[in-house]
């Protein structure tokens, strides 16, 4: 079982627009309502995959009530930790091409004591889990620190930890020693403090990482495929996409085939790889069921092209 920690979770509107113009009234082709959040989102995957999975969400008011309706009807059970305020809600607005345009709120601030339930939940919860990931934003009310003690608190109770957090948040859960980070081009580079231009670039930031603490470290490259480090080796993998819908949430896609296959080494990666480039070609934050899966198409390799200079640098 695959249990997810999302601290602040939302509901997410997507609507699908030919263009974006400012100032002008947009025309939506299609709308979707989803449970939003890093976490949610692996939950999702884990659960379209067939795999039993656990979202531990602090939910409060409607959308809440919603997020929890949606998700049990996706066939993942939630653990809800009640809290006094409401849950957050999120837009995004997504082109053809690819493009999406998304409008965040900053979320419910926790209390002291929800954000001791929210912990105390997710260690009971990772008593039965393989392992348990602590994925998005802090919420306001909890410190820098809150993703070391679930670490902490993951690792007592006998399960695996994996980390998706921005990198600030990131770097001061290093030390409790996470299992597994996962990071895109973007975050990484704000990691390490220094631009990423070229594949070498991403090994020698991704080893750093590990060097201060992360067992093991996944790096999402967009369209430049995607590369684990970990105790077994360091791989690189690609895919192709026939057409890119949305990128969002593909990085969540990627977290949770990774995990689905067990968390480390080439087969591992190649599951995260047909995973992301699935949803990709999904509308929304749509995740990918096995029907959508090509892994014949994944390419992975230790014979890592160090000088490819990436289609998105970072920093």
């Amino acid at each position: 079982m695959i249990l997810t920690v999302t601290p602040n979770p939302s509901l997410d509107r997507t609507y699908e627009i030919s263009s974006l113009v400012r100032g002008e009234v947009l025309r939506a082709a299609e709308d979707r309502v989803e449970p939003g959040g890093k976490g949610v989102n692996v939950a999702r995957a884990v659960a379209a995959a067939g795999v039993r999975t656990t979202a531990v969400l602090p939910l409060g008011g409607p959308p809440g009530t919603l997020i929890a309706e949606l998700l049990g009807a996706q066939g993942v059970d939630v653990t809800v930790v009640a809290i006094a305020s409401r849950t957050r809600s999120n837009v995004s607005l997504a082109e053809p091409d690819g493009t999406v345009t998304k409008i965040n709120t900053a979320g419910p601030a926790l209390s002291p004591s929800e954000s001791l339930l929210l912990l105390e939940s997710a260690g009971a919860g990772a008593a039965t889990a393989s392992w348990v990931t602590g994925c998005g934003s802090l919420p306001p009310g909890l410190p820098q620190r809150w993703y070391a003690e679930l670490v902490a608190r993951v690792r007592a109770a006998g399960a695996r930890s994996a980390l998706d957090a921005a990198a600030p948040v990131l770097r001061a859960a290093l030390a409790a020693e996470p299992d597994l980070v996962k990071l895109d081009t973007t975050e990484l580079a704000a990691a390490v403090s220094r631009p990423l231009a070229t594949l070498g670039d991403v090994v020698t930031a991704v080893r750093e990482l590990r060097s201060l603490g992360a067992g093991a470290v996944l790096a999402t490259l967009g369209p430049d495929g995607q590369l684990l480090s970990d105790a077994t080796g360091t791989y690189y993998g690609t895919a192709p996409a026939a057409v890119v819908r949305s990128n969002v949430g593909a990085g969540d896609a990627a977290l949770a085939g990774l995990l689905i296959a067990g968390g480390s080494g080439p087969r591992a990666l190649a599951s995260a790889v047909a995973h992301a480039t699935a949803a990709v070609q999904l509308p929304g934050t749509a995740m990918p069921t096995p029907e959508d899966l090509r892994p014949a198409e994944v390419r992975i390799t230790e014979d890592l092209p160090l000088t490819l200079r990436l289609t998105r640098p970072a920093g």
